[in-house]
């Protein structure tokens, strides 16, 4: 795969020296771009070979890993909103992939399972999405692949940082002070600096595409 569309050349000095780095050089933004590709990938053959859309496939994964749960829990960890949610289960429900139980914890609560098509069904997928994830993993070696799983830990971490540092200055309404800003760890910069195209070692090999 040919490293252009994100080569330091792909931005203008000028647009460096007013801004620092273009949007395309953002690592937020080349995550998005990476996620994105993943998606439609997985989207158009779950589509094709299951019928299932992508929201679809995550809520059956989702619960096939560790149902029953409650619509609560399935959307936080779907990362979706409530109303998203509610939506995509009451589709899976009427296709009778999904069930729902009163919770006998709370009788206003429901429980949500996979029914016995829905098992089916997410042994079919869960067995393509492994299919896939080992494709795209055979494109690093073994020392790329532990040193990707490290920074995709270490980028968490730093990006919960920042999140837990805009809620308590949005509660405090007002910008959180240059002194008291998360700072730039030291692992923080080491995983940022791996992941730009050219720096670090893990930037010096090109993956197979």
């Amino acid at each position: 795969m040919k490293r252009t569309e994100y080569s330091e050349r792909s931005a203008s000095p000028s647009a460096r020296a007013e801004g620092g780095a273009t949007i395309r050089e953002l690592l937020s933004y080349r995550l998005h771009v990476v996620a994105n590709l993943l998606s439609r990938g997985a989207a158009l053959r779950y589509k094709r070979e299951f019928g299932v859309s992508l929201m679809e496939w995550r809520t059956l994964a989702l619960l096939g890993g560790g149902a029953p749960m409650s619509l609560n829990e399935l959307t936080k960890l779907a990362g979706l909103d409530k109303s998203q949610m509610s939506r995509v289960v009451a589709g899976l429900t009427e296709r009778k992939l999904v069930l729902r139980a009163v919770d006998a914890s709370d009788a206003r609560g429901v429980r949500l399972s996979l029914s016995g098509s829905g098992q089916k069904v997410y042994t079919g997928l869960i067995a393509a999405a492994n299919e896939r994830n080992d494709a795209f993993l055979a494109a690093l070696d073994a020392r790329e692949r532990e040193m990707l799983a490290s920074i995709f830990d270490k980028l968490t971490g730093a990006a919960r940082e920042f999140i837990h540092a805009e809620n308590a200055a949005g509660r405090g309404g007002r910008k959180v002070p240059a002194d008291k800003a998360p700072r730039k760890t030291a692992r923080a910069a080491k995983a940022s600096k791996l992941l730009k195209t050219g720096t670090g070692k893990a930037g010096t090999k090109r993956s197979k595409s």
